[in-house]
């Protein structure tokens, strides 16, 4: 199976490749667009801060190729915010997959919202085999809201969008590299995706 990975100046993208060779798939991290369209499955992780990876997507048409793509994609933590419409970090225009605003947390001693917490709401074929209340893990101080394209939420000072689909697309706000057996299974999930 072809997996590419986004390539786009942010951090964490290694710990994806890993839990991808956990599972037998050897993924490509790549900015090449020929890459990215012939994948079978493209994933966009990172960590890092909105405006500057906007910056680098736009530079490079990445913006551009990822609102084409119809193949299953699946944006992880700053990837799901990006996915989004706005965010409210440094006031950036993402990529308007889905109509969501991305929210900071208010601002008190509990930010950022690291650790883990659980899944509720459970309701696609993304999180088949989970329990109700799976647990998974978390780094973040920015959130999308809820929507009708919530697909799990989980409750830090107020519900969030934990995760989101839309069409071809699918994101989670916390890191399933990170998230032990919860991610893992998400992970092959996802990959399973037809």
């Amino acid at each position: 199976m072809r997996v590419a990975i986004i390539k786009y100046n942010s951090g964490n993208v290694r710990s994806v490749l890993y839990a991808l060779e956990r599972l037998g798939i050897e993924a490509e991290l790549t900015d090449d667009w020929e890459k990215i369209k012939g994948a079978e499955k493209v994933i966009f992780p990172g960590q890092g801060e909105a405006s500057s990876a906007m910056r680098y997507l736009k530079e490079r048409k990445l913006d551009q190729l990822i609102k084409e793509l119809k193949q299953p994609f699946f944006g992880i933590c700053l990837g799901q915010q990006l996915l989004c419409e706005h965010s409210e970090e440094n006031d950036t225009t993402c990529l308007g997959i889905f109509p969501v605003k991305v929210r900071k947390f208010p601002p008190i001693d509990k930010v950022p919202h690291v650790g883990w917490n659980n899944l509720e709401n459970l309701k696609s074929p993304l999180l088949e085999g989970l329990d109700e209340e799976a647990f998974v893990y978390y780094v973040h101080s920015y959130y999308a809201e809820l929507s009708p394209f919530t697909i799990a939420s989980t409750h830090y000072m107020d519900n969030f969008s934990a995760l989101l689909h839309r069409d071809n697309f699918y994101a989670m706000q916390a890191h399933p590299e990170k998230s032990g057996l919860t991610g893992e299974i998400i992970l092959r999930n996802f990959l399973n995706l037809k």
